[in-house]
């Protein structure tokens, strides 16, 4: 390396390499001759230069990197790279008389003329101290009172209220008057149409057409999610429970009168089989059949056994109507079901599947007891004696069902039994998502609230919820029936409701 070559830009101080004639940053022809330096001139008073950024607000080197200056900032303030030296060294100014070490201030400048903001708020270029005159403070520096950039021109005029029920939109951009908060008031809900349906969330909103609130946005419950009926006579409650995306389950209640103008009361509860298609639909479309039927066939004097059975058979012909038109296409709409009806002082079940009635005397020290037998794989091994009840139910095999409403159930069966209880009661008709948490009559009993004949729907609204506080696997449907025997009849201290008619 030549000794006379340069190591750095007289102008810029940027390193050179071997062979450069101009620097790289600021353009200077370092290969010309310098100029002799005059040592008899007096230096010209140099003023500050702005502020640097440190290396933790702009980061190492400034905004241009390491030895590249920052934009607006001249290249003698530029931070050097590291390990290049000072820039300020590299360019030492030549001063004759230490008087003249001093610098010497510069002039004041007039003052500027006051910036007008578009808002009609006015702040002087100077009035910060930023050197640069552009009128924008530096940042981090507070606003005086009457400078701030979303100020009103005029503090005493009306201000609007975006942020009040009723008010105005704002327009683009337009953002709320000091003191304002947007969200201090919420807004009122928009008003729920007339005969339109009202959020479950907020009780104020309006439900759209897909199922959502127009003003919370909450998703709304399907209608099956949880039903509730009420007759005079007769209440069911229907859940979907905690762990099943849809309800499959379905129930009808129902009064009518008989021949001799006393009232008849029917209950229907259906479960639709998951493992098969369209569940929701087989429930609902055999307990709709089945509640029609009886409430045809009872008020023409037939009897409620045969009734009931004709009821089933009417049940399972609107779930085979559901199936596929190819003759023992499988995995078709099933469902289960189990009634009862209450009249002229009998009491009638009707069931296919292993959804379950029990009965629950007013007296509770009388004995309780389930009125059905299930169609499952655990009650064939109890009634062939190749299991005990406690071992076939605890079988990972025991709820799968032998009996069904569906096009691929194998020969149907209807089972029908009429009770003549010599003393009041309640029947509890209920799918395997209740009696799963109280499977026993004396449990079933123990769950009963103890005016159930009187209040019927919150009977049901009990077992629902004493379902879904142990777990709420499937969905819950149950229907609570009273039954008042005749005036003419004694109650007897510890009857159980006997059978008129075994099970066929």
């Amino acid at each position: 390396m030549s000794m006379h070559r340069l190591s750095g830009c007289p102008s810029c101080t940027e390193p050179l390499e071997e062979g450069d004639r101009f620097c790289g940053v600021c353009g200077h022809a370092v290969s010309a001759p310098l100029a002799a330096a005059a040592v008899d001139n007096p230096t010209i008073p140099i003023p500050p230069a702005p502020p640097v950024p440190s290396a933790g607000a702009g980061g190492a080197g400034g905004a241009g990197g390491y030895g590249t200056p920052a934009p607006g900032v001249a290249h003698a303030a530029a931070e050097p790279a590291p390990g290049w030296g000072s820039a300020a060294s590299a360019a030492p100014t030549l001063v004759d008389d230490p008087a003249a070490w001093a610098v010497t201030p510069a002039e004041p400048e007039p003052e500027p003329e006051p910036r007008q903001s578009p808002a009609g708020a006015t702040y002087a270029a100077s009035g910060h101290g930023n050197p640069y005159g552009n009128g924008t403070p530096p940042d981090g520096t507070p606003w005086g009172p009457s400078e701030h950039p979303y100020a009103a021109a005029d503090a005493q005029a009306p201000q609007a209220r975006y942020d009040m029920p009723g008010g105005d939109t704002p327009p683009d951009g337009n953002g709320h008057a000091a003191g304002e908060n947007p969200y201090g008031t919420p807004q009122s809900p928009p008003a729920a149409p007339e005969g339109g349906k009202t959020c479950v969330a907020c009780r104020a909103g309006h439900v759209d057409t897909d199922g959502y609130c127009e003003h919370c946005g909450h998703a709304q419950p399907r209608e099956r999610d949880h039903l509730e009926e009420e007759l005079g006579s007769v209440a069911a409650v229907s859940d979907r429970g905690l762990r099943h995306h849809r309800n499959e389950d379905s129930f009808a209640v129902a009064a009518t009168a008989l021949p001799d103008g006393s009232a008849a009361t029917v209950a229907i509860v259906c479960d639709g089989v998951s493992s098969a298609s369209r569940p929701d639909e087989a429930s609902a479309s055999a307990a709709a059949a089945a509640n029609e039927a009886l409430l045809e066939a009872l008020p023409r004097g037939a009897h409620p056994q045969e009734a009931m059975h004709e009821a089933i058979l009417a049940a399972a012909a609107a779930v085979n109507a559901l199936a596929p038109e190819t003759h023992g296409a499988q995995n078709a709409p099933a469902c289960t079901l189990v009634g009862a009806v209450v009249s002229g002082g009998l009491l009638t079940i009707g069931w296919v599947g292993d959804s379950r009635a029990y009965w629950v005397p007013d007296d509770r020290a009388a004995l309780p007891r389930r009125l059905t037998e299930d169609d499952s794989w655990a009650a064939q091994m109890v009634a062939a004696g190749l299991m005990g009840e406690a071992e076939a139910y605890a079988d990972v095999r025991a709820h799968a069902i032998t009996g069904w409403l569906g096009a691929d159930a194998y020969d149907l069966d209807p089972h029908t039994a009429t009770f003549k209880p010599d003393h009041p009661g309640v029947v509890v008709v209920c799918t395997d998502g209740l009696w799963n948490y109280a499977e026993s009559a004396r449990e079933m009993a123990q769950l009963l609230p103890a005016d159930a004949a009187t209040r019927p729907l919150h009977s049901a609204q009990v077992l629902v919820g004493h379902a879904l506080d142990g777990g709420g696997h499937d969905n819950v449907t149950v229907a609570i029936v009273p039954f008042a025997t005749h005036p003419e009849q004694e109650p007897g201290p510890d009857a159980e409701p006997a059978p008129a008619a075994g099970p066929e």
